[in-house]
Protein backbone atom coordinates (compact mmCIF):
# COMPACT_ATOMS: atom_id res chain seq x y z
CA UNK A 1 0.00 0.00 0.00
CA UNK A 2 2.48 2.50 0.95
CA UNK A 3 4.79 1.42 -1.80
CA UNK A 4 1.62 2.66 -4.33
CA UNK A 5 1.41 5.83 -2.29
CA UNK A 6 5.17 6.38 -3.48
CA UNK A 7 5.11 5.48 -6.56
CA UNK A 8 2.13 8.00 -7.44
CA UNK A 9 3.66 10.70 -5.72
CA UNK A 10 6.83 10.48 -7.89
CA UNK A 11 5.20 9.95 -11.09
CA UNK A 12 2.94 13.68 -9.43
CA UNK A 13 5.96 15.37 -8.90
CA UNK A 14 7.59 14.32 -12.35
CA UNK A 15 4.87 16.10 -14.10
CA UNK A 16 4.67 19.44 -14.82
CA UNK A 17 0.72 18.99 -15.38
CA UNK A 18 -1.45 17.73 -12.72
CA UNK A 19 -2.93 13.96 -13.52
CA UNK A 20 -5.47 12.05 -12.06
CA UNK A 21 -5.69 8.44 -12.69
CA UNK A 22 -9.23 7.09 -11.49
CA UNK A 23 -9.59 3.23 -11.63
CA UNK A 24 -12.75 1.32 -11.19
CA UNK A 25 -13.86 -1.87 -12.76
CA UNK A 26 -11.76 -1.44 -16.53
CA UNK A 27 -12.49 2.64 -16.27
CA UNK A 28 -9.77 5.10 -16.42
CA UNK A 29 -10.18 8.87 -16.06
CA UNK A 30 -7.62 11.13 -16.94
CA UNK A 31 -7.79 14.65 -16.04
CA UNK A 32 -4.96 17.41 -17.29
CA UNK A 33 -4.90 20.74 -16.00
CA UNK A 34 -2.66 22.34 -18.45
CA UNK A 35 -4.83 25.35 -18.74
CA UNK A 36 -7.48 27.32 -17.34
CA UNK A 37 -10.01 25.45 -19.07
CA UNK A 38 -9.03 22.06 -17.83
CA UNK A 39 -9.00 23.80 -14.40
CA UNK A 40 -12.56 24.20 -14.75
CA UNK A 41 -13.17 20.90 -16.19
CA UNK A 42 -11.71 19.48 -13.12
CA UNK A 43 -13.30 21.73 -10.76
CA UNK A 44 -16.88 20.43 -12.32
CA UNK A 45 -16.41 16.63 -12.33
CA UNK A 46 -14.59 17.41 -8.58
CA UNK A 47 -18.21 19.37 -7.70
CA UNK A 48 -20.33 16.93 -9.73
CA UNK A 49 -19.01 13.52 -7.72
CA UNK A 50 -21.14 12.34 -4.90
CA UNK A 51 -21.10 12.38 -1.69
CA UNK A 52 -20.57 9.20 -0.03
CA UNK A 53 -22.56 8.15 3.15
CA UNK A 54 -21.17 7.65 6.37
CA UNK A 55 -21.46 3.69 6.14
CA UNK A 56 -20.84 3.82 2.33
CA UNK A 57 -17.25 5.85 3.24
CA UNK A 58 -16.85 3.31 5.95
CA UNK A 59 -17.01 0.42 3.58
CA UNK A 60 -15.01 1.83 0.79
CA UNK A 61 -11.95 2.73 3.40
CA UNK A 62 -12.40 -1.06 4.90
CA UNK A 63 -11.92 -2.49 1.28
CA UNK A 64 -8.83 -0.23 0.79
CA UNK A 65 -7.53 -1.28 3.97
CA UNK A 66 -7.85 -4.66 4.72
CA UNK A 67 -8.36 -5.75 1.05
CA UNK A 68 -5.86 -3.03 -1.19
CA UNK A 69 -8.90 -2.56 -3.28
CA UNK A 70 -7.54 0.38 -5.31
CA UNK A 71 -11.37 1.52 -6.77
CA UNK A 72 -12.55 1.90 -3.25
CA UNK A 73 -9.36 3.71 -2.62
CA UNK A 74 -10.66 5.61 -5.82
CA UNK A 75 -14.08 6.52 -5.13
CA UNK A 76 -13.37 7.68 -1.84
CA UNK A 77 -10.49 10.31 -3.36
CA UNK A 78 -12.94 11.32 -6.54
CA UNK A 79 -15.40 11.66 -3.74
CA UNK A 80 -13.19 14.40 -1.79
CA UNK A 81 -11.52 16.21 -4.30
CA UNK A 82 -13.87 19.05 -3.73
CA UNK A 83 -12.27 19.24 -0.22
CA UNK A 84 -8.43 19.58 -1.66
CA UNK A 85 -10.07 21.88 -4.03
CA UNK A 86 -11.22 24.02 -1.38
CA UNK A 87 -8.62 24.18 0.80
CA UNK A 88 -6.07 25.12 -1.95
CA UNK A 89 -8.19 27.95 -3.01
CA UNK A 90 -7.19 29.07 0.22
CA UNK A 91 -3.54 29.65 -0.22
CA UNK A 92 -3.96 31.05 -3.76
CA UNK A 93 -2.34 34.19 -2.29
CA UNK A 94 0.98 32.93 -2.26
CA UNK A 95 1.36 33.38 -5.69
CA UNK A 96 1.86 30.02 -6.96
CA UNK A 97 -0.72 27.88 -9.33
CA UNK A 98 -3.50 26.71 -8.45
CA UNK A 99 -3.37 23.68 -10.29
CA UNK A 100 0.35 23.15 -8.96
CA UNK A 101 -1.37 23.39 -5.30
CA UNK A 102 -4.47 21.38 -6.26
CA UNK A 103 -2.23 18.80 -7.38
CA UNK A 104 0.18 18.82 -3.85
CA UNK A 105 -3.39 18.66 -1.91
CA UNK A 106 -4.16 15.60 -3.61
CA UNK A 107 -0.82 14.05 -2.59
CA UNK A 108 -1.78 15.05 0.86
CA UNK A 109 -5.28 13.14 0.28
CA UNK A 110 -3.80 10.31 -0.99
CA UNK A 111 -1.41 10.46 2.04
CA UNK A 112 -4.60 10.30 4.42
CA UNK A 113 -5.89 7.57 2.45
CA UNK A 114 -2.66 5.25 3.31
CA UNK A 115 -2.87 6.11 6.85
CA UNK A 116 -6.85 6.44 7.71
CA UNK A 117 -8.51 3.83 10.14
CA UNK A 118 -11.54 3.46 9.34
CA UNK A 119 -12.63 1.85 13.03
CA UNK A 120 -11.66 4.84 14.85
CA UNK A 121 -14.92 5.88 13.63
CA UNK A 122 -14.07 9.54 12.66
CA UNK A 123 -14.86 10.77 8.73
CA UNK A 124 -12.56 10.66 6.49
CA UNK A 125 -12.90 14.46 5.43
CA UNK A 126 -12.24 15.41 9.10
CA UNK A 127 -8.66 13.13 8.85
CA UNK A 128 -7.41 14.21 5.17
CA UNK A 129 -7.79 17.88 5.84
CA UNK A 130 -4.80 17.92 8.14
CA UNK A 131 -2.66 15.90 5.63
CA UNK A 132 -4.24 17.93 2.82
CA UNK A 133 -2.85 21.04 4.30
CA UNK A 134 0.59 19.90 5.40
CA UNK A 135 1.42 18.83 1.61
CA UNK A 136 -0.13 22.22 0.26
CA UNK A 137 1.94 24.44 2.84
CA UNK A 138 4.91 22.26 2.32
CA UNK A 139 5.16 22.52 -1.56
CA UNK A 140 4.13 26.11 -0.80
CA UNK A 141 7.43 26.50 1.44
CA UNK A 142 9.90 25.00 -0.78
CA UNK A 143 8.82 27.13 -3.65
CA UNK A 144 7.57 30.39 -2.74
CA UNK A 145 10.85 31.74 -2.24
CA UNK A 146 15.07 30.45 -3.29
CA UNK A 147 15.40 30.80 0.42
CA UNK A 148 14.01 27.92 2.52
CA UNK A 149 12.14 29.26 5.62
CA UNK A 150 9.75 28.33 7.84
CA UNK A 151 11.73 24.80 8.89
CA UNK A 152 9.92 24.54 12.58
CA UNK A 153 6.47 24.64 13.67
CA UNK A 154 6.44 28.00 15.03
CA UNK A 155 8.22 29.53 11.83
CA UNK A 156 5.64 27.98 9.71
CA UNK A 157 2.51 29.29 12.09
CA UNK A 158 4.03 32.89 11.39
CA UNK A 159 4.73 32.39 8.05
CA UNK A 160 1.14 31.74 7.02
CA UNK A 161 -0.39 33.79 9.39
CA UNK A 162 1.49 36.96 9.76
CA UNK A 163 -0.21 38.53 6.58
CA UNK A 164 -3.72 38.02 8.02
CA UNK A 165 -2.70 39.45 11.64
CA UNK A 166 -0.95 41.99 10.31
CA UNK A 167 -4.21 43.19 8.26
CA UNK A 168 -6.60 42.73 11.23
CA UNK A 169 -4.25 45.00 13.80
CA UNK A 170 -3.66 47.44 11.44
CA UNK A 171 -7.25 47.40 10.55
CA UNK A 172 -8.63 47.52 14.56
CA UNK A 173 -6.28 50.46 15.98
CA UNK A 174 -4.93 52.16 12.75
CA UNK A 175 -2.64 53.73 15.39
CA UNK A 176 -0.77 51.13 15.84
CA UNK A 177 2.83 51.31 14.92
CA UNK A 178 4.69 48.81 12.85
CA UNK A 179 6.37 47.71 15.64
CA UNK A 180 3.71 47.39 17.75
CA UNK A 181 1.91 45.16 15.14
CA UNK A 182 4.89 42.91 15.41
CA UNK A 183 5.23 43.03 19.36
CA UNK A 184 1.15 41.33 19.04
CA UNK A 185 2.06 38.90 16.35
CA UNK A 186 5.00 37.77 18.04
CA UNK A 187 3.12 37.17 21.03
CA UNK A 188 -0.09 35.98 19.25
CA UNK A 189 1.73 32.99 17.88
CA UNK A 190 4.44 32.65 20.53
CA UNK A 191 7.96 33.29 18.66
CA UNK A 192 10.09 36.42 18.69
CA UNK A 193 9.87 40.04 18.00
CA UNK A 194 13.35 39.37 15.68
CA UNK A 195 11.34 36.33 14.15
CA UNK A 196 8.48 38.59 12.61
CA UNK A 197 10.76 41.57 11.80
CA UNK A 198 12.79 39.07 9.62
CA UNK A 199 9.82 36.86 8.31
CA UNK A 200 8.01 40.77 7.74
CA UNK A 201 10.86 42.01 5.39
CA UNK A 202 11.23 38.24 3.62
CA UNK A 203 7.45 38.63 2.85
CA UNK A 204 7.61 41.78 1.58
CA UNK A 205 10.50 41.35 -1.01
CA UNK A 206 10.30 39.23 -4.02
CA UNK A 207 13.98 37.22 -4.67
CA UNK A 208 16.26 38.88 -6.43
CA UNK A 209 18.31 37.46 -9.39
CA UNK A 210 22.15 38.23 -9.23
CA UNK A 211 22.13 38.07 -13.11
CA UNK A 212 19.80 40.77 -13.50
CA UNK A 213 20.71 43.92 -14.86
CA UNK A 214 21.93 46.46 -11.98
CA UNK A 215 19.72 49.21 -13.92
CA UNK A 216 16.28 48.15 -14.38
CA UNK A 217 15.01 48.03 -17.92
CA UNK A 218 18.97 48.01 -19.00
CA UNK A 219 20.23 44.60 -21.02
CA UNK A 220 23.69 46.04 -21.42
CA UNK A 221 24.22 47.21 -17.83
CA UNK A 222 26.47 45.54 -15.68
CA UNK A 223 24.85 42.45 -13.71
CA UNK A 224 24.06 42.25 -9.79
CA UNK A 225 26.89 40.00 -9.60
CA UNK A 226 29.59 42.11 -10.92
CA UNK A 227 29.22 43.94 -7.67
CA UNK A 228 29.64 41.76 -5.37
CA UNK A 229 32.78 42.05 -3.01
CA UNK A 230 35.18 38.83 -3.73
CA UNK A 231 37.70 37.85 -1.21
CA UNK A 232 39.79 36.06 -3.57
CA UNK A 233 43.70 37.33 -4.36
CA UNK A 234 43.80 39.63 -7.02
CA UNK A 235 44.51 38.22 -10.96
CA UNK A 236 48.66 39.72 -10.25
CA UNK A 237 48.85 38.52 -6.90
CA UNK A 238 47.48 34.88 -8.30
CA UNK A 239 50.19 34.49 -11.31
CA UNK A 240 52.63 35.97 -8.41
CA UNK A 241 51.73 33.30 -5.80
CA UNK A 242 51.54 30.65 -8.78
CA UNK A 243 55.16 31.69 -9.80
CA UNK A 244 56.58 31.79 -6.03
CA UNK A 245 54.67 28.06 -5.73
CA UNK A 246 56.32 26.35 -8.54
CA UNK A 247 60.35 28.25 -7.51
CA UNK A 248 59.33 27.08 -4.09
CA UNK A 249 59.05 23.14 -5.46
CA UNK A 250 61.90 23.39 -7.12
CA UNK A 251 63.51 24.37 -4.03
CA UNK A 252 62.20 21.64 -2.45
CA UNK A 253 62.90 19.04 -5.00
CA UNK A 254 66.84 20.21 -5.00
CA UNK A 255 66.70 20.25 -0.75
CA UNK A 256 65.16 16.47 -0.69
CA UNK A 257 68.67 15.64 -2.63
CA UNK A 258 70.67 16.07 0.24
CA UNK A 259 68.85 13.15 2.25
CA UNK A 260 70.17 9.42 2.14
CA UNK A 261 68.22 6.81 1.53
CA UNK A 262 66.95 6.23 5.59
CA UNK A 263 66.42 10.16 5.94
CA UNK A 264 63.98 10.29 2.44
CA UNK A 265 61.78 7.26 3.71
CA UNK A 266 61.24 9.13 7.21
CA UNK A 267 60.40 12.50 5.51
CA UNK A 268 58.77 11.25 3.11
CA UNK A 269 56.34 8.96 5.63
CA UNK A 270 55.99 11.29 7.89
CA UNK A 271 55.81 14.82 6.32
CA UNK A 272 55.04 14.09 2.85
CA UNK A 273 52.39 11.91 2.78
CA UNK A 274 48.65 12.67 3.54
CA UNK A 275 48.12 10.39 6.31
CA UNK A 276 51.79 10.91 7.95
CA UNK A 277 52.84 7.31 9.66
CA UNK A 278 53.90 7.24 13.38
CA UNK A 279 57.16 6.90 14.83
CA UNK A 280 56.13 3.39 16.01
CA UNK A 281 55.07 2.25 12.32
CA UNK A 282 58.21 3.41 11.04
CA UNK A 283 60.47 2.01 13.48
CA UNK A 284 58.93 -1.24 13.14
CA UNK A 285 59.45 -0.77 9.21
CA UNK A 286 62.84 -0.15 9.42
CA UNK A 287 63.86 -2.17 12.71
CA UNK A 288 64.68 0.71 14.59
CA UNK A 289 63.62 2.21 17.65
CA UNK A 290 60.91 4.97 17.39
CA UNK A 291 63.32 7.56 19.81
CA UNK A 292 66.04 7.04 16.55
CA UNK A 293 63.30 7.64 14.27
CA UNK A 294 62.61 10.85 15.60
CA UNK A 295 66.27 11.64 15.74
CA UNK A 296 67.00 10.99 12.10
CA UNK A 297 64.01 12.64 11.73
CA UNK A 298 65.06 15.81 13.54
CA UNK A 299 68.42 15.55 11.10
CA UNK A 300 66.68 15.27 7.96
CA UNK A 301 64.87 18.33 9.08
CA UNK A 302 67.67 20.50 9.83
CA UNK A 303 69.27 19.66 6.43
CA UNK A 304 66.42 20.96 4.48
CA UNK A 305 66.12 24.13 6.58
CA UNK A 306 70.23 24.88 5.21
CA UNK A 307 69.70 23.49 1.43
CA UNK A 308 66.23 25.74 1.35
CA UNK A 309 68.42 28.83 2.44
CA UNK A 310 71.51 28.20 1.19
CA UNK A 311 69.09 27.87 -2.62
CA UNK A 312 67.17 31.50 -1.33
CA UNK A 313 68.20 33.42 2.21
CA UNK A 314 64.49 34.47 1.87
CA UNK A 315 63.50 31.11 2.54
CA UNK A 316 64.72 31.03 6.10
CA UNK A 317 61.18 32.72 6.96
CA UNK A 318 59.54 29.49 5.57
CA UNK A 319 61.65 26.71 6.63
Amino acid sequence: MHSELHSVRTAMFRKVSFIVHFEGEGLFREIEMKNMSADRRMIKIAMAAPYLARQEEHDLATRWKDHDDRGARNQIAMAHMRLVISMAGKFRNFGLPMSDLVQEGYVGLLEAAARFEPERDVRFSTYASWWIRASIQDYILRNWSIVRGGTSSAQKALFFNLRRLRAKLAKGDTQLTLQSIHQEIAAALGVSLADVQTMDARLSGNDASLQAPSVSGDAESAEKMDFLVSDDPLPDEQVSNMIDGERRRIWLASALKHLNEREMKIISARRLAEDGATLEELGADLGISKERVRQIESRAMEKLRTALVSADPHMAAYA
